[in-house]
C-alpha cells in the first residue's frame, strides 16, 4: 500500500531520512515495518499529529464511456 507524508519529519529509524509533505512513503531503497507505518500513521504521543497516511487508489476513472 502507497502512504503518502502529510507533515514533515526526520526517520530515525531509516538512517535519519528527511521526509517532506508530499513525499511517498518508505523512499526508494528503504523498507518500514509494519509496526513503523502503525506509528507514524496514528497521532504520535509526544509530537500530537499525524505524518503519513495511506494513498487509496481511485479505480474509477472519468472517462466518458465508448458505448453508443
Amino acid at each position: 500500500m502507497p502512504y503518502k507524508v502529510i507533515n514533515k519529519f526526520i526517520d530515525k529509524n531509516n538512517d535519519n531520512t528527511l521526509y517532506e509533505v508530499g513525499d511517498d512513503f518508505p523512499k526508494e531503497g528503504h523498507k518500514a515495518t509494519k509496526k513503523r507505518i502503525e506509528e507514524l500513521s496514528s497521532k504520535h504521543p509526544k509530537y500530537n499529529r499525524v505524518f503519513i497516511e495511506e494513498v487509496k487508489e481511485n479505480t474509477e476513472t472519468n472517462e466518458p464511456s465508448s458505448e453508443k
